[in-house]
């Protein structure tokens, strides 16, 4: 005979579930956010430009 079907709206029992298994880590501040990563590696990139370029216009 079938099992019968959870009614609608109601979640059915899942087996190996981890959901509850892990608590969700608090965040990280900005360092776990790539845009400030991002900004880090472009600033460094135009003072290494500057640099270059600065080194250029005074031949």
């Amino acid at each position: 005979m079938a099992r019968p079907l959870p009614p609608p709206g109601e979640t059915p029992p899942a087996e190996g579930s981890t959901s509850g298994a892990h608590r969700e880590r608090p965040d990280g501040g900005v360092w776990e956010h790539p845009g400030a990563w991002l900004a880090l590696v472009t600033l460094g990139c135009l003072m290494v430009a500057g640099f270059f370029l600065l080194r250029l216009l005074s031949l």
